[in-house]
């Protein structure tokens, strides 16, 4: 017998639902790579951590909202507030503002990149020595080809700009943050609801940067590309973005979570060469093909039945 139209639903579904995680970090890496593009927009109107703070105040009021309309559980125990208020100083506070200021600084966007993208090799490398998950041998061969990839794709890119001390401890100090806010959630949060989390973590986030954000000079300039930078932040970069990390993080081996990184670079400059008419070099094509096979290689590798960080 077939059948019946209740399973055949019930499977239609469980289909439906299989292939949306699967297409996860792939949206996360496509929403993750206009990051650039919204600094490159609102970088010459708006001091770094006063347009931060806007996106982190509007953002919380947007998943207020949304969670108050879906009726989403918070987490009770004091002890998870704490942890999602230190996971989002790391992640928002401490990776967004480091970038941004770096950039604001002076440093090229490639340099930047260059060593953020460093956090795959950081996470590889500290999980092993800590053995709390196995990275093979085929997935540090994927992490290596990716880093290669990168240097390629941002290659054109290091002459731009001027790297100064301050420029530069800004970038390793992003690069730290998020690499610490990525361990210290897959280890200390419990699964929850990423509305809700990202609230916390968000005003977490807000309360750190204030008083740097009033401290620097300048005043945000209300213009047209700063607002529109401000509702791609918030709409695509937090709402989506920052939600679809905090539940590959949950779901996922922070080694392969984070090799996702490498496809970011090569991602924007997709988007800035059909945006800002970026050149489109054939380093950078050769960047994007090893990126693409390195992150295959670390998906594919053989994980540890060990506990994950």
């Amino acid at each position: 017998m077939g059948d019946t139209p209740e399973a055949q639903r019930a499977s239609a579904a469980d289909g439906h639902r299989a292939r949306m995680i699967d297409a996860m970090p792939w949206v996360f890496v496509l929403i993750w790579s206009t990051g650039f593009v919204v600094a490159r927009l609102a970088m010459p109107h708006a001091p770094p951590l006063s347009f931060l703070c806007w996106r982190y105040s509007a953002s919380i009021l947007a998943f207020l909202l949304w969670a108050w309309l879906a009726r989403v559980a918070w987490p009770r125990e004091p002890r998870q507030w704490m942890h999602l208020g230190v996971s989002g100083m790391l992640m928002h506070a401490g990776y967004l503002g480091g970038v941004w200021v770096a950039v604001r600084a002076g440093a090229p966007a490639g340099t930047v990149a260059l060593i953020v993208g460093l956090q795959p090799m950081l996470t590889a490398a500290w999980v092993s020595w800590r053995g709390s998950h196995h990275v093979g041998g085929l997935q540090w061969t994927g992490l290596c080809l990716g880093l290669a990839g990168l240097i390629l794709v941002v290659w054109h890119k290091f002459g731009l700009g001027q790297v100064t001390g301050f420029n530069l401890g800004a970038s390793l100090g992003a690069l730290a943050a998020i690499t610490m806010g990525t361990l210290y959630q897959k280890q200390h949060v419990k699964p929850c609801d990423a509305r809700s989390a990202n609230c916390i973590q968000l005003g977490a986030a807000l309360l750190l940067s204030l008083p740097f954000a009033w401290a620097e000079p300048g005043a945000v300039q209300w213009v047209q590309p700063v607002l529109i930078a401000l509702a791609w932040s918030v709409l695509a970069l937090t709402l989506g973005g920052s939600s679809l990390l905090l539940m590959l993080i949950q779901r996922g081996a922070a080694t392969q979570v984070t090799s996702l990184m490498y496809l970011v670079p090569p991602c924007t400059a997709v988007l800035a060469w059909i945006m800002f008419d970026e050149p489109m070099t054939a380093f950078t094509v050769g960047g994007m093909v090893l990126c693409a096979a390195g992150v295959a290689l670390v998906m594919r590798g053989q994980t540890s039945t060990k506990r994950l960080p």
